[in-house]
């Protein structure tokens, strides 16, 4: 019992003796918890901040390339026919439907039309819905219908507006993948300042308004955000869940409005499994991303009713693939690095055999040749064989599918961009090349790991991605021009989130033994906003100076065209011409048109070729029979063409025909020894001489200084 008491004496002893402990415990958990409440008050008003700051440079930016269009083009002071001239080539031809849903006695009768539309390509009905990308022209029509505000806004502002504000969900989704990616939003504001400043590069939407890229690149980087979020480490179930959602409706939204978006999604999948083989991903998240990616394009499939171009698509069939190879090898990340490496390159070939298998099945099953000009265009580019085919060197001569010209750098340079993206690209790089090499040699050797440690930091998930988003999309836009839209944007956000990240600028310090946390937090700040203050006094007084520069809309010869066919010719007659002026004919006169410049169906491109014999070395009786087989009633000659001189020898539009026609081109230089000279002069040269074979056929009933327009007789 004395030894019970004692001890319970001890206890209370030292009970006692704790006590001023426990008080000193309280006192700290005190002040950890006002500084985690003082931190956390913090972070609320950096992310309201940095919010703000978000919206309003989005405003900003959709209000700069309004004006800009505005200024350039005096839109608010042209005719309506003026308006719609501006929106050149494809452009307008997607904003016909538009204009054809508004103009709709109701919207049952405006959707019927589109599905039904004759009108589009004569003597053919086809479904405009399944052929094109124009579901966002037909929600806009149907919200303008709806909307009270008919009084207040004309239609075509409705359109413009839309696309300008769809700019500053753009840079907003650009700013907030860099925050997300360096933890503050510096970095957010420097990469819309550099996308601004760089506009020339970053973007085009202030003079090619309807364009499908316009429409598609904000829900891609709004998609690339999410992306981003869901690669972070330590999500909440309900986090991952609302990303995974966002991620699919914005992949929806961007496969919905482009025709391109299965070769776009196509590189980032293969970044995913990239990044997947060298274990840098978890698999999980990549797994959900290619089904988000499939069931995506699998829904706008069901909305452009089955078009078969997206079941044959190469995505489908390579995400399929990956997933089939995951299940056939699963123990894909286990052993050694030989063993490793053996299972990675057996794991490649078995994905590619795959996807090539599917894909042909696919295509055999659905007699698919709708996409086989861009396999043909890609391999005359690469250099696997010339080609005499129009379709791929049509695009082969175009400038915008060239090339990136050098002049690019210099001026991607000037904003310091260039210099800042390269140095965080090398760095980024060559951690993530010793990542990649410790994950598939699974070290466990103390000082390796060690020595390792450091680069795993610089290399989280959604950084990992975000590279190898930006290497592949970079080496799409160095071979193609038009491309580089999806790069030069992702380059803003890439060169800021290396400049304002402090994993690494710890690395470099670290390398350069003159690490302390001060200083790194130091030059994280300092430096982005001595950029920040470099770009404002460089670049300001020219934005400045290019708001205030006051141009006008002026091609008279094209306005005089419309007015001539508007009121001289009937509401059917057929008219046949150039891909790029037929889709202005369309949308201000609404004639019935032989051919248009949307490309993707192979009917239309043997069509096109066809109805561009009017600039061959062909008889007035062949090229006659051709427009009558497709119900032509007039064509449209432009001197442009005819006499072009924009591209060199071989690239002309008549070089490219004589070529396909087996026939030796005009002008000094060589020829392929197996061309033949043509035994008819070339059509729209001869026919302006008006000899009895031509006037026979065709009548011209229009003419100024770019246009020559012909009725055609129509024979029993």
């Amino acid at each position: 019992m004395t030894t019970v008491r004692q001890r319970r004496v001890g206890k209370g002893t030292e009970a006692a003796e704790d006590q001023p402990s426990e008080e000193k415990n309280l006192k700290l958990d005190g002040k950890i918890l006002s500084v985690h409440t003082g931190g956390k008050l913090w972070n609320i008003f950096s992310i309201t901040v940095g919010g703000i700051i978000a919206v309003c440079l989005g405003l900003v930016t959709s209000v700069y390339v309004a004006t800009l269009h505005e200024n350039d083009l005096w839109f608010s002071n042209i005719k309506e026919v003026e308006r719609e001239i501006s929106f050149r080539t494809e452009c307008g031809l997607y904003y016909s439907y538009y204009k054809h849903m508004i103009q709709a006695a109701s919207i049952q009768q405006g959707l019927h039309g589109l599905v039904y539309d004759n009108k589009t390509e004569s003597v053919r009905t086809i479904n405009i819905l399944e052929r094109m990308n124009v579901y966002q022209e037909v929600f806009l029509s149907i919200l303008y219908r709806i909307l009270p505000i008919q009084q207040y806004l004309e239609p075509i502002y409705f359109y413009i507006y839309t696309l300008f504000g769809l700019q500053a969900v753009y840079v907003i989704a650009l700013y907030v993948t860099s925050w997300l990616l360096s933890g503050t939003w510096l970095s957010g504001l420097l990469a819309a300042c550099w996308y601004i400043t760089n506009r020339i590069d970053t973007t085009r939407v202030e003079f090619t308004i309807p364009l499908r890229e316009n429409w598609a690149l904000p829900f891609f980087a709004v998609q690339i955000a999410a992306i981003t979020y869901l690669l972070r480490t330590h999500l909440q179930p309900v986090q991952e869940r609302l990303t995974l959602m966002a991620t699919f409706i914005a992949t929806f939204l961007f496969s919905l409005t482009w025709q391109f978006n299965q070769f776009m999604m196509l590189i980032q999948a293969l970044a995913l499994f990239i990044l997947d083989c060298f274990d840098i991903l978890p698999t999980a998240k990549v797994t959900w991303l290619y089904v988000i990616q499939i069931s995506g394009l699998l829904l706008v499939c069901v909305l452009q009713f089955f078009n078969s171009m997206i079941l044959g698509s190469l995505l489908i069939s390579f995400d399929v693939s990956v997933l089939i190879a995951r299940t056939i090898q699963k123990n894909l990340k286990k052993g050694g690095l030989l063993s490793r490496l053996g299972k990675l390159i057996l794991h490649v070939l078995l994905v590619l055999c795959l996807t090539l298998l599917i894909n042909k099945f696919i295509k055999k099953i659905l007699h698919l040749e709708s996409d086989e000009h861009i396999f043909k265009f890609l391999k005359a580019k690469f250099g696997f064989g010339a080609t005499r085919d129009f379709d791929a060197n049509l695009y082969l001569c175009e400038e915008a599918f060239g090339l990136l010209p050098l002049n690019t750098f210099s001026r991607l340079s000037d904003t310091l961009l260039f210099y800042v993206y390269m140095f965080v690209l090398f760095l980024m790089t060559a951690t993530a090349v010793i990542v990649a090499f410790r994950n598939l040699s699974g070290s466990n050797q103390v000082q390796f790991m060690e020595k390792m440690e450091e680069c795993t930091i610089t290399l989280k998930p959604d950084a990992a991605y975000n590279l190898i988003h930006t290497v592949l999309f970079g080496c799409l836009a160095l071979s193609t021009m038009r491309m580089k839209y999806l790069w030069t944007s992702h380059m803003c956000v890439f060169a800021s989130f290396g400049l304002c990240s402090t994993e690494v600028w710890k690395l470099i310090l670290k390398c350069i033994h003159i690490y302390t946390s001060q200083r790194t937090h130091v030059i994280k700040y300092s430096i982005p906003i001595i950029t920040l203050l470099y770009i404002s006094y460089k670049f300001w007084p020219g934005i400045m100076d290019e708001l205030s520069e006051l141009r006008e809309f002026y091609d008279p010869d094209t306005v005089e065209l419309m007015n001539w066919i508007k009121s001289n010719t009937p509401n059917t007659a057929v008219f046949a011409g150039s891909m790029q002026l037929l889709a202005g004919v369309k949308l201000c006169t609404g004639r019935t048109l032989t051919n248009h410049p949307h490309y993707e169906d192979k009917n239309l491109r043997e069509r096109t070729k066809q109805i561009y014999q009017i600039y061959a070395k062909r008889s007035p009786e062949d090229v006659y029979r051709i427009l009558r087989s497709f119900g032509t009633d007039y064509v449209i000659l432009e001197d442009s063409i005819c006499y072009e001189r924009r591209h060199s020898r071989g690239c002309r539009l008549r070089d490219l025909l004589d070529i396909a026609n087996g026939h030796i081109m005009d002008g000094l230089g060589e020829n392929e020894p197996d061309l033949k000279p043509s035994l008819y002069p070339r059509f729209c040269e001869e026919i302006k001489k008006n000899l009895p074979s031509y006037t026979i056929h065709f009548t011209r009933v229009f003419q100024n200084k770019t246009f020559h327009v012909y009725k055609l007789a129509k024979h029993k």
